[in-house]
């Protein structure tokens, strides 16, 4: 599966690629980039026994999907994953510490977790995201799952208005069907916040949503990033034409 992962970066002059992480080394690289975008550039206060390492207790049983810069001999992008059996070796999704998932029970044997989503500095480009969303496809591919499930977060750097409006504006064209929807253990207080505001997705979330993933409720307040959380719910069946044939190499 690795090699059938790995791939060389479209129209970039940088050589990067991507692949599932193969040693322990390529994980706490990774990890350690994970530490100076959340804490060192978001202010995350992150529960680690490592200075400059964001780890959890859900590490050990995720995979983790990495980008190269082959050149440069540093891991430039990542994603964590969490596959079906590994959640149920470790106890939950990590998605399942800020939402009820109870409504999304009967697809949790197709239903991978993909989180701790993270670019270098230096890296911010579409490159790297595309051979990122390339890797996770292949995974989805190769592994015969069927649904993708994250939270995305927004800043609350002004409080958590812009994280409403942005919610207020996509609430009703995103929206999961009913059968479908979470319900956050720590609300974002809507009712005491701005909706009406100009608000620009992230490029994260706008990626997710073009792509055809749903909304499947309202925003999760998580103090330790001090961000909102959006659950997102993206079924590979329901792909976006243009993303399937760009990342997954389907014809129709």
């Amino acid at each position: 599966m690795l090699e059938k992962l790995q791939q060389s970066a479209p129209r970039s002059r940088r050589n990067l690629h991507v692949a599932l992480a193969t040693c322990e080394s390529e994980i706490l690289e990774a990890q350690k980039l994970r530490f100076r975008v959340f804490a060192d550039e978001m202010g995350a206060r992150l529960p680690t026994h490592t200075p400059g390492v964001d780890r959890d207790i859900y590490d050990p049983f995720c995979e983790h999907l990495v980008v190269r810069d082959e050149d440069a001999g540093r891991i430039v992008g990542t994603y964590r994953i969490l596959p079906p059996f590994a959640s149920r070796l470790v106890g939950n999704y990590y998605t399942e510490t800020e939402f009820d998932l109870t409504r999304l029970q009967h697809l949790r044997s197709r239903m991978v977790e993909i989180g701790r989503s993270c670019i270098d500095a230096d890296y911010r480009s579409g490159a790297v995201v595309a051979l990122l969303w390339a890797g996770l496809a292949r995974y989805m591919q190769d592994n015969g799952y069927d649904y993708l499930i994250g939270c995305a977060s927004v800043s609350m750097a002004d409080g958590g208005h812009g994280a409403a409006s942005l919610y207020n504006r996509l609430k009703d064209s995103h929206a999961a069907p009913l059968e479908y929807r979470v319900f956050p253990r720590s609300p974002l207080p809507l009712d005491r916040l701005r909706g009406d505001l100009p608000a620009e997705a992230p490029p994260l979330i706008k990626g997710y949503l073009r792509a055809g993933a749903w909304i499947c409720g309202e925003p999760a307040w998580d103090p330790d990033f001090n961000t909102a959380d959006l659950p997102i719910l993206l079924s590979m069946d329901k792909v976006d034409g243009r993303y399937a044939r760009h990342f997954m190499g389907r014809k129709d």
